[in-house]
């Protein structure tokens, strides 16, 4: 089974985008800040990260900078799940890596598009 690491500081998000994830065949796991995510990854690398900009500890654009620099840390697909919408922030996003980009609120449609066109799950 693929993995996938929820990162936002809001439990509300982790718990909701979890259960579309889960639905579409993922295990889970959850960190509040990049820090923690950053930690989960040394753990265990996960196929794929949805990824929330605003954080303590570490932000979402500092974790994903550190990850492209670990030893497999260029294997996950990591989508930004953001309420910045600007081209500043998404331009940033995708050279430090980031393979797509969605905005909040977001529903399993959007996630299951998004993951999807990166190869995370195959098309119907």
């Amino acid at each position: 089974m693929k993995s996938c690491l929820i990162v936002d500081d809001s439990r509300v998000v982790r718990k909701v985008a979890g259960r579309i994830v889960h639905d579409l065949g993922f295990e889970c796991r959850e960190a509040e800040d990049g820090q923690k995510a950053y930690e989960a990854c040394q753990e265990a690398m996960p196929d794929a990260i949805i990824l929330d900009w605003n954080m303590p500890v570490m932000s979402g654009i500092e974790f994903l900078e550190k990850l492209r620099q670990m030893p497999g840390g260029g294997v996950p697909k990591v989508v930004f799940c953001t309420t910045e919408n600007d081209m500043a922030h998404i331009q940033r996003a995708m050279q430090a890596g980031a393979n797509e980009y969605i905005m909040k609120p977001f529903d399993s449609e959007i996630i299951e598009a998004k993951f999807t066109q990166i190869g995370l799950i195959a098309a119907e």
